[in-house]
Protein backbone atom coordinates (compact mmCIF):
# COMPACT_ATOMS: atom_id res chain seq x y z
CA UNK A 1 0.00 0.00 0.00
CA UNK A 2 0.89 3.51 -0.98
CA UNK A 3 2.23 6.19 2.00
CA UNK A 4 0.30 8.68 -0.02
CA UNK A 5 -3.50 9.26 -0.61
CA UNK A 6 -4.71 10.90 -3.69
CA UNK A 7 -8.54 11.78 -4.70
CA UNK A 8 -7.00 11.11 -8.14
CA UNK A 9 -6.25 7.74 -7.77
CA UNK A 10 -9.97 6.72 -6.62
CA UNK A 11 -12.85 5.86 -9.35
CA UNK A 12 -15.63 6.63 -7.02
CA UNK A 13 -15.86 9.13 -4.28
CA UNK A 14 -18.96 9.30 -1.71
CA UNK A 15 -19.82 11.87 1.19
CA UNK A 16 -22.07 11.23 4.64
CA UNK A 17 -24.20 14.53 4.10
CA UNK A 18 -24.58 15.71 8.14
CA UNK A 19 -21.65 17.05 9.85
CA UNK A 20 -19.52 16.27 6.73
CA UNK A 21 -20.80 18.10 3.60
CA UNK A 22 -23.17 19.94 5.50
CA UNK A 23 -21.47 21.60 8.56
CA UNK A 24 -23.65 23.14 11.57
CA UNK A 25 -23.58 25.49 13.99
CA UNK A 26 -23.12 23.24 16.25
CA UNK A 27 -23.61 25.83 19.06
CA UNK A 28 -27.45 26.62 18.10
CA UNK A 29 -27.50 22.79 16.88
CA UNK A 30 -27.11 21.17 20.18
CA UNK A 31 -29.13 23.40 21.90
CA UNK A 32 -32.05 22.02 19.80
CA UNK A 33 -31.53 18.83 19.99
CA UNK A 34 -31.26 18.87 24.14
CA UNK A 35 -34.42 20.67 24.29
CA UNK A 36 -35.51 18.56 21.95
CA UNK A 37 -34.94 15.33 23.77
CA UNK A 38 -35.51 17.04 27.61
CA UNK A 39 -38.91 18.49 26.55
CA UNK A 40 -40.31 14.92 25.44
CA UNK A 41 -39.05 13.44 28.67
CA UNK A 42 -41.12 16.68 30.77
CA UNK A 43 -43.86 16.98 28.51
CA UNK A 44 -44.36 12.97 28.08
CA UNK A 45 -42.66 11.39 30.54
CA UNK A 46 -42.87 13.06 33.17
CA UNK A 47 -39.38 13.95 33.84
CA UNK A 48 -38.55 17.42 36.21
CA UNK A 49 -38.83 20.70 34.58
CA UNK A 50 -35.61 21.29 35.53
CA UNK A 51 -34.29 19.87 32.80
CA UNK A 52 -34.77 22.45 30.67
CA UNK A 53 -32.89 25.29 32.09
CA UNK A 54 -29.22 25.26 31.22
CA UNK A 55 -26.55 27.25 32.18
CA UNK A 56 -23.78 27.79 29.48
CA UNK A 57 -21.10 26.38 31.83
CA UNK A 58 -22.96 23.54 31.77
CA UNK A 59 -21.82 23.07 28.04
CA UNK A 60 -18.54 21.70 29.16
CA UNK A 61 -19.56 18.23 30.16
CA UNK A 62 -21.14 17.62 26.43
CA UNK A 63 -18.15 15.87 24.79
CA UNK A 64 -17.99 13.34 21.63
CA UNK A 65 -16.52 10.05 22.19
CA UNK A 66 -17.92 8.92 25.23
CA UNK A 67 -19.75 5.67 26.26
CA UNK A 68 -23.08 5.78 28.22
CA UNK A 69 -22.68 2.80 31.01
CA UNK A 70 -26.02 1.64 31.12
CA UNK A 71 -25.97 -0.83 34.04
CA UNK A 72 -24.70 2.14 36.32
CA UNK A 73 -25.28 4.85 34.59
CA UNK A 74 -21.70 5.76 34.33
CA UNK A 75 -20.17 7.83 31.47
CA UNK A 76 -16.59 6.70 30.82
CA UNK A 77 -13.80 7.94 28.33
CA UNK A 78 -11.89 4.94 27.55
CA UNK A 79 -8.12 4.97 26.38
CA UNK A 80 -6.70 2.58 23.31
CA UNK A 81 -6.62 0.11 25.68
CA UNK A 82 -9.95 0.25 26.94
CA UNK A 83 -9.16 1.46 30.35
CA UNK A 84 -11.00 4.19 31.84
CA UNK A 85 -9.17 7.31 31.55
CA UNK A 86 -11.94 9.58 33.05
CA UNK A 87 -15.86 8.78 34.30
CA UNK A 88 -18.55 10.26 36.03
CA UNK A 89 -22.07 9.23 37.60
CA UNK A 90 -24.55 11.29 36.15
CA UNK A 91 -23.14 14.54 35.55
CA UNK A 92 -20.09 14.48 38.45
CA UNK A 93 -16.62 13.48 38.23
CA UNK A 94 -15.17 9.71 39.76
CA UNK A 95 -12.41 10.17 41.65
CA UNK A 96 -9.28 8.18 41.12
CA UNK A 97 -10.24 6.33 44.03
CA UNK A 98 -13.66 5.76 42.37
CA UNK A 99 -12.45 4.42 39.35
CA UNK A 100 -10.17 1.79 41.00
CA UNK A 101 -13.34 0.74 43.54
CA UNK A 102 -15.67 0.51 40.28
CA UNK A 103 -13.11 -1.16 37.44
CA UNK A 104 -10.55 -2.69 39.36
CA UNK A 105 -6.59 -1.67 40.04
CA UNK A 106 -6.42 -2.03 35.77
CA UNK A 107 -9.17 0.48 35.68
CA UNK A 108 -10.55 -1.93 32.54
CA UNK A 109 -14.46 -1.38 31.31
CA UNK A 110 -15.60 -4.86 30.89
CA UNK A 111 -17.42 -4.10 27.70
CA UNK A 112 -14.61 -2.89 25.71
CA UNK A 113 -14.13 -5.70 23.62
CA UNK A 114 -17.36 -5.57 22.27
CA UNK A 115 -17.41 -1.93 22.04
CA UNK A 116 -13.76 -2.33 20.33
CA UNK A 117 -14.65 -5.32 17.80
CA UNK A 118 -18.42 -4.52 16.46
CA UNK A 119 -18.75 -0.55 17.10
CA UNK A 120 -22.38 -1.07 17.36
CA UNK A 121 -24.78 -0.08 20.07
CA UNK A 122 -26.31 -3.04 22.83
CA UNK A 123 -28.60 -2.90 25.83
CA UNK A 124 -25.59 -2.24 27.94
CA UNK A 125 -23.79 0.76 26.50
CA UNK A 126 -24.03 3.41 24.07
CA UNK A 127 -21.37 5.20 22.55
CA UNK A 128 -21.85 8.95 21.38
CA UNK A 129 -20.25 9.46 18.44
CA UNK A 130 -21.88 12.34 16.12
CA UNK A 131 -23.15 15.45 17.52
CA UNK A 132 -27.04 14.29 16.43
CA UNK A 133 -27.07 12.44 19.84
CA UNK A 134 -24.30 13.75 21.85
CA UNK A 135 -26.40 16.44 23.86
CA UNK A 136 -28.15 13.39 24.87
CA UNK A 137 -25.20 12.29 27.40
CA UNK A 138 -25.41 15.63 28.63
CA UNK A 139 -29.18 14.41 29.19
CA UNK A 140 -28.47 11.48 30.45
CA UNK A 141 -25.98 12.67 32.79
CA UNK A 142 -28.80 15.31 34.33
CA UNK A 143 -31.46 12.69 34.27
CA UNK A 144 -29.11 10.62 36.21
CA UNK A 145 -28.19 13.29 38.95
CA UNK A 146 -32.12 13.99 39.12
CA UNK A 147 -32.56 10.43 40.20
CA UNK A 148 -30.07 10.63 42.83
CA UNK A 149 -31.94 14.22 43.85
CA UNK A 150 -35.24 12.10 44.34
CA UNK A 151 -33.90 9.18 46.10
CA UNK A 152 -33.98 6.92 43.18
CA UNK A 153 -32.46 3.90 42.66
CA UNK A 154 -30.60 4.60 38.94
CA UNK A 155 -31.69 1.61 36.47
CA UNK A 156 -31.09 1.17 32.49
CA UNK A 157 -35.33 1.96 32.65
CA UNK A 158 -34.68 5.75 32.00
CA UNK A 159 -32.64 4.72 28.86
CA UNK A 160 -35.80 3.58 27.26
CA UNK A 161 -37.51 6.82 27.70
CA UNK A 162 -34.14 8.52 26.22
CA UNK A 163 -34.60 6.00 23.36
CA UNK A 164 -38.42 7.21 22.91
CA UNK A 165 -37.15 10.82 22.92
CA UNK A 166 -34.63 10.11 19.98
CA UNK A 167 -37.66 8.59 18.03
CA UNK A 168 -40.15 11.30 18.36
CA UNK A 169 -37.47 13.53 17.11
CA UNK A 170 -35.76 11.67 14.58
CA UNK A 171 -38.05 8.97 13.02
CA UNK A 172 -38.82 9.37 8.94
CA UNK A 173 -41.87 10.46 9.54
CA UNK A 174 -41.30 13.49 11.54
CA UNK A 175 -40.01 16.16 8.75
CA UNK A 176 -43.18 15.27 6.92
CA UNK A 177 -45.31 15.43 9.99
CA UNK A 178 -43.73 18.21 11.96
CA UNK A 179 -43.48 15.93 15.21
CA UNK A 180 -41.69 16.95 17.39
CA UNK A 181 -38.94 20.03 18.16
CA UNK A 182 -36.00 19.22 16.19
CA UNK A 183 -37.58 19.17 12.41
CA UNK A 184 -40.28 22.02 12.70
CA UNK A 185 -37.21 24.25 14.07
CA UNK A 186 -34.85 23.32 11.24
CA UNK A 187 -37.19 23.84 8.41
CA UNK A 188 -38.45 27.35 10.21
CA UNK A 189 -34.96 28.78 9.94
CA UNK A 190 -33.06 26.27 8.40
CA UNK A 191 -29.62 29.43 8.34
CA UNK A 192 -29.38 29.20 11.89
CA UNK A 193 -28.14 25.97 12.03
CA UNK A 194 -26.96 25.05 8.67
CA UNK A 195 -23.80 26.54 7.35
CA UNK A 196 -23.98 26.70 3.20
CA UNK A 197 -20.83 25.20 1.59
CA UNK A 198 -18.19 27.65 0.52
CA UNK A 199 -17.94 28.10 -3.91
CA UNK A 200 -14.72 26.03 -3.19
CA UNK A 201 -16.60 22.74 -2.09
CA UNK A 202 -19.13 23.17 -4.93
CA UNK A 203 -16.66 23.64 -7.49
CA UNK A 204 -14.63 20.81 -5.89
CA UNK A 205 -17.81 18.43 -6.38
CA UNK A 206 -17.60 20.01 -9.95
CA UNK A 207 -14.02 18.89 -10.68
CA UNK A 208 -14.48 15.90 -9.35
CA UNK A 209 -17.19 14.69 -12.08
CA UNK A 210 -15.44 16.46 -14.68
CA UNK A 211 -12.63 14.16 -13.98
CA UNK A 212 -14.55 11.78 -14.74
CA UNK A 213 -15.06 10.38 -10.96
CA UNK A 214 -18.54 8.95 -9.88
CA UNK A 215 -19.60 10.77 -6.82
CA UNK A 216 -22.13 9.36 -4.07
CA UNK A 217 -23.77 10.99 -1.68
CA UNK A 218 -25.12 8.16 1.31
CA UNK A 219 -26.73 9.69 4.22
CA UNK A 220 -28.91 8.21 7.18
CA UNK A 221 -31.42 11.13 7.18
CA UNK A 222 -34.72 10.66 5.10
CA UNK A 223 -35.16 12.46 1.68
CA UNK A 224 -37.53 15.42 2.57
CA UNK A 225 -34.93 16.35 4.93
CA UNK A 226 -31.87 16.12 2.76
CA UNK A 227 -33.49 17.93 0.40
CA UNK A 228 -33.83 21.01 2.94
CA UNK A 229 -30.13 20.83 3.58
CA UNK A 230 -28.73 19.98 0.22
CA UNK A 231 -30.80 23.26 -1.06
CA UNK A 232 -29.56 25.67 1.58
CA UNK A 233 -26.37 24.39 1.47
CA UNK A 234 -25.37 23.42 -2.17
CA UNK A 235 -28.13 25.30 -4.17
CA UNK A 236 -31.55 24.28 -5.59
CA UNK A 237 -29.35 22.20 -8.59
CA UNK A 238 -27.17 19.99 -6.13
CA UNK A 239 -28.39 16.85 -7.51
CA UNK A 240 -26.25 17.70 -10.95
CA UNK A 241 -23.48 17.07 -8.34
CA UNK A 242 -24.21 13.46 -7.28
CA UNK A 243 -24.55 10.70 -9.60
CA UNK A 244 -26.05 8.65 -7.02
CA UNK A 245 -28.35 9.81 -3.98
CA UNK A 246 -29.03 7.22 -1.41
CA UNK A 247 -30.81 8.52 1.93
CA UNK A 248 -32.60 6.60 4.42
CA UNK A 249 -29.33 4.42 4.39
CA UNK A 250 -29.73 3.44 7.61
CA UNK A 251 -25.68 2.87 8.18
CA UNK A 252 -23.90 0.79 9.77
CA UNK A 253 -26.58 -1.89 8.35
CA UNK A 254 -25.89 -0.28 4.88
CA UNK A 255 -22.22 -2.13 5.07
CA UNK A 256 -22.53 -5.09 7.78
CA UNK A 257 -26.18 -6.61 6.74
CA UNK A 258 -24.72 -8.72 4.69
CA UNK A 259 -26.07 -11.98 3.87
CA UNK A 260 -29.28 -10.01 4.69
CA UNK A 261 -28.98 -6.79 3.34
CA UNK A 262 -31.96 -4.23 3.18
CA UNK A 263 -32.82 -4.07 -0.65
CA UNK A 264 -32.81 -0.31 -2.34
CA UNK A 265 -36.33 1.14 -2.62
CA UNK A 266 -37.33 3.71 -5.44
CA UNK A 267 -38.97 7.43 -4.19
CA UNK A 268 -42.19 8.79 -5.02
CA UNK A 269 -42.69 12.23 -3.73
CA UNK A 270 -40.57 11.11 -0.70
CA UNK A 271 -42.21 8.23 0.20
CA UNK A 272 -40.59 4.52 -0.52
CA UNK A 273 -42.23 2.22 -2.49
CA UNK A 274 -42.56 -1.09 -0.55
CA UNK A 275 -41.36 -3.06 -3.38
CA UNK A 276 -37.40 -3.31 -3.07
CA UNK A 277 -35.67 -3.63 -6.12
CA UNK A 278 -33.76 -7.08 -6.35
CA UNK A 279 -30.68 -4.79 -8.09
CA UNK A 280 -29.38 -1.58 -8.77
CA UNK A 281 -29.53 -1.05 -12.29
CA UNK A 282 -29.00 2.75 -13.31
CA UNK A 283 -28.03 6.10 -11.11
CA UNK A 284 -30.35 8.21 -9.53
CA UNK A 285 -32.00 8.66 -6.37
CA UNK A 286 -32.65 5.96 -3.77
CA UNK A 287 -33.33 4.80 -0.40
CA UNK A 288 -32.01 2.18 2.26
CA UNK A 289 -30.29 -0.01 0.20
CA UNK A 290 -26.92 -1.58 1.07
CA UNK A 291 -23.49 -1.56 -0.24
CA UNK A 292 -22.59 -5.00 -2.22
CA UNK A 293 -25.71 -3.74 -4.89
CA UNK A 294 -24.30 -0.70 -4.64
CA UNK A 295 -20.88 -1.85 -5.88
CA UNK A 296 -22.36 -4.34 -8.90
CA UNK A 297 -23.77 -0.29 -10.22
CA UNK A 298 -20.14 1.16 -9.65
CA UNK A 299 -18.16 -1.91 -11.55
CA UNK A 300 -20.71 -1.20 -14.49
CA UNK A 301 -20.31 3.05 -14.27
CA UNK A 302 -16.82 2.59 -13.97
CA UNK A 303 -15.62 -0.27 -16.05
CA UNK A 304 -13.75 -1.62 -13.28
CA UNK A 305 -14.18 -4.92 -11.63
CA UNK A 306 -12.57 -3.69 -8.58
CA UNK A 307 -13.25 0.21 -8.62
CA UNK A 308 -11.69 2.30 -6.07
CA UNK A 309 -13.72 4.18 -3.66
CA UNK A 310 -13.24 6.44 -0.87
CA UNK A 311 -16.03 7.88 1.56
CA UNK A 312 -16.01 10.90 3.84
CA UNK A 313 -17.88 10.70 6.75
CA UNK A 314 -17.57 11.64 10.62
CA UNK A 315 -19.21 8.70 12.57
CA UNK A 316 -16.61 5.79 13.60
CA UNK A 317 -19.53 3.79 13.80
CA UNK A 318 -21.54 4.76 11.13
CA UNK A 319 -19.16 5.57 8.36
CA UNK A 320 -15.28 4.59 9.05
CA UNK A 321 -15.95 1.40 10.57
CA UNK A 322 -18.16 -0.12 8.70
CA UNK A 323 -16.61 1.00 5.19
CA UNK A 324 -13.28 -0.15 5.88
CA UNK A 325 -14.30 -3.34 7.34
CA UNK A 326 -17.25 -4.69 5.58
CA UNK A 327 -16.88 -2.35 2.33
CA UNK A 328 -12.84 -2.45 2.07
CA UNK A 329 -13.21 1.36 0.89
CA UNK A 330 -10.87 4.32 1.71
CA UNK A 331 -12.04 6.89 4.30
CA UNK A 332 -11.72 9.93 5.21
CA UNK A 333 -12.68 11.18 8.78
CA UNK A 334 -14.13 14.35 9.32
CA UNK A 335 -13.17 15.33 12.79
CA UNK A 336 -13.77 18.61 13.92
CA UNK A 337 -12.13 18.45 17.18
CA UNK A 338 -8.86 19.00 15.35
CA UNK A 339 -9.74 22.37 15.09
CA UNK A 340 -10.43 22.88 18.82
CA UNK A 341 -6.35 22.75 18.96
CA UNK A 342 -5.06 24.90 16.60
CA UNK A 343 -5.85 23.61 12.91
CA UNK A 344 -6.31 25.35 10.88
CA UNK A 345 -9.97 24.89 9.27
CA UNK A 346 -9.65 27.00 6.06
CA UNK A 347 -9.34 26.16 2.43
CA UNK A 348 -5.55 25.25 0.98
CA UNK A 349 -2.65 23.37 2.54
CA UNK A 350 -1.74 26.38 4.78
CA UNK A 351 -4.90 27.42 5.70
CA UNK A 352 -4.53 31.12 4.37
CA UNK A 353 -8.39 31.19 4.88
CA UNK A 354 -8.89 29.53 7.36
CA UNK A 355 -10.75 30.63 10.30
CA UNK A 356 -9.78 31.04 14.29
CA UNK A 357 -9.81 28.28 15.94
CA UNK A 358 -11.50 29.79 18.81
CA UNK A 359 -15.17 30.11 16.76
CA UNK A 360 -17.56 28.15 14.59
CA UNK A 361 -16.95 28.60 11.15
CA UNK A 362 -18.49 30.15 9.36
CA UNK A 363 -18.30 33.30 12.27
CA UNK A 364 -21.85 34.70 12.87
CA UNK A 365 -22.79 38.36 12.72
CA UNK A 366 -22.56 39.87 16.24
CA UNK A 367 -26.15 40.38 15.78
CA UNK A 368 -26.95 37.04 15.13
CA UNK A 369 -25.29 35.41 18.22
CA UNK A 370 -27.82 33.97 20.36
CA UNK A 371 -27.32 35.10 23.96
CA UNK A 372 -25.62 31.66 25.20
CA UNK A 373 -22.47 32.72 22.74
CA UNK A 374 -20.95 36.14 24.71
CA UNK A 375 -22.12 34.08 28.16
CA UNK A 376 -18.92 31.49 27.60
CA UNK A 377 -21.11 28.54 26.06
CA UNK A 378 -18.57 25.70 24.76
CA UNK A 379 -19.08 24.44 21.19
CA UNK A 380 -19.15 20.35 21.26
CA UNK A 381 -16.19 19.86 19.31
CA UNK A 382 -14.00 21.95 21.96
CA UNK A 383 -11.53 20.43 24.60
CA UNK A 384 -13.54 19.72 27.90
CA UNK A 385 -12.25 21.31 31.27
CA UNK A 386 -14.41 18.04 32.81
CA UNK A 387 -13.17 15.91 29.97
CA UNK A 388 -9.96 16.99 28.67
CA UNK A 389 -8.89 16.72 25.26
CA UNK A 390 -10.18 14.31 22.59
CA UNK A 391 -7.27 12.59 21.33
CA UNK A 392 -5.47 12.03 24.46
CA UNK A 393 -5.41 12.27 28.37
CA UNK A 394 -2.98 11.95 31.11
CA UNK A 395 -4.84 9.70 34.21
CA UNK A 396 -2.98 9.95 37.63
CA UNK A 397 -2.69 7.02 40.10
CA UNK A 398 -3.98 7.48 43.57
CA UNK A 399 -1.47 9.56 45.28
CA UNK A 400 -2.49 12.20 42.34
CA UNK A 401 0.29 12.07 40.29
CA UNK A 402 0.22 11.81 36.40
CA UNK A 403 0.92 8.67 34.50
CA UNK A 404 2.01 9.86 31.34
CA UNK A 405 -0.19 10.90 28.12
CA UNK A 406 -2.25 7.76 26.77
CA UNK A 407 -4.11 8.10 23.29
CA UNK A 408 -7.79 7.99 23.26
CA UNK A 409 -10.00 5.08 22.29
CA UNK A 410 -11.52 7.09 19.40
CA UNK A 411 -8.22 8.46 18.07
CA UNK A 412 -6.70 4.89 18.11
CA UNK A 413 -9.90 3.92 16.08
CA UNK A 414 -9.29 6.95 13.26
CA UNK A 415 -5.69 5.75 13.03
CA UNK A 416 -6.88 2.05 12.91
CA UNK A 417 -10.40 2.76 10.06
CA UNK A 418 -9.62 6.04 8.73
CA UNK A 419 -7.29 6.46 5.12
CA UNK A 420 -6.52 10.25 6.72
CA UNK A 421 -8.37 12.76 9.17
CA UNK A 422 -9.01 16.38 8.44
CA UNK A 423 -11.31 19.18 10.32
CA UNK A 424 -13.67 19.70 7.50
CA UNK A 425 -13.71 18.89 3.90
CA UNK A 426 -13.49 22.62 2.90
CA UNK A 427 -9.99 22.45 4.63
CA UNK A 428 -8.63 20.45 1.08
CA UNK A 429 -11.22 21.86 -1.24
CA UNK A 430 -9.11 24.01 -3.19
CA UNK A 431 -6.23 21.34 -3.78
CA UNK A 432 -5.58 19.69 -6.81
CA UNK A 433 -7.33 16.01 -7.03
CA UNK A 434 -3.83 14.65 -7.11
CA UNK A 435 -2.61 15.85 -3.80
CA UNK A 436 -0.70 13.45 -1.71
CA UNK A 437 -1.69 13.27 1.62
CA UNK A 438 -0.09 11.07 4.04
CA UNK A 439 -1.85 8.34 5.02
CA UNK A 440 -2.37 6.88 8.15
CA UNK A 441 -0.11 3.54 8.75
CA UNK A 442 0.89 1.13 11.02
CA UNK A 443 4.33 2.00 10.23
CA UNK A 444 4.06 5.60 10.66
CA UNK A 445 3.81 7.65 13.22
CA UNK A 446 0.67 8.33 14.69
CA UNK A 447 0.80 12.02 13.93
CA UNK A 448 0.91 11.10 10.49
CA UNK A 449 -2.59 11.20 8.57
CA UNK A 450 -4.07 13.77 9.85
CA UNK A 451 -4.17 17.08 7.12
CA UNK A 452 -2.93 19.75 7.43
CA UNK A 453 -1.52 19.11 10.41
CA UNK A 454 -1.85 16.59 13.89
CA UNK A 455 -3.64 18.88 16.90
CA UNK A 456 -1.52 20.16 19.66
CA UNK A 457 -2.44 17.63 21.99
CA UNK A 458 -1.04 14.81 19.90
CA UNK A 459 1.78 16.51 19.13
CA UNK A 460 2.66 16.83 22.89
CA UNK A 461 1.84 12.96 22.86
CA UNK A 462 4.31 12.48 19.81
CA UNK A 463 6.88 14.21 21.69
CA UNK A 464 6.44 12.03 25.38
CA UNK A 465 6.67 8.61 23.58
CA UNK A 466 10.74 7.92 22.54
CA UNK A 467 9.39 5.57 19.75
CA UNK A 468 7.48 7.87 18.10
Amino acid sequence: MSEYFSLSDCDVIGFDLDHTLCRYHLKETSRLIYESFARYLVDHKGYDKDLLTLSPATWDFCFKGLVLDLEDGNLVKLAHDGTVLRATHGTHDLSTEDLLKHYGPKREWKHFNSLNTSYTRSAKYYFYDNYFDLPGALLCGRVVDMLHKRGNQVTSDFWKDMVAAIDHNYNTSAFREDAGTYFPSVKRNPGRYLQPCSDSVKAWLRRMKNAGKVVLLITSSHSDYCRLVCEHILGKDFEELFDVIITNALKPGFFSLVPHQRPFRTLVNDVEDSEGLPSLDKPGWYSQGNWPHLHELLKTMTGKQDPKVVYFGDSMRSDMFPASSYGKWETVMIVEEMEGEGVPSGSGSGGAQARSSSTEAPAEPREKKGKYEDQGMKTPSAASGQWGSYFVDVPRNTDGEEEGLKLSWCTHSIHTYSTMAIPSVETIADLPLDYKFPRFSPDKPSTTGYYPRPPDSLLKWAQSEPSV
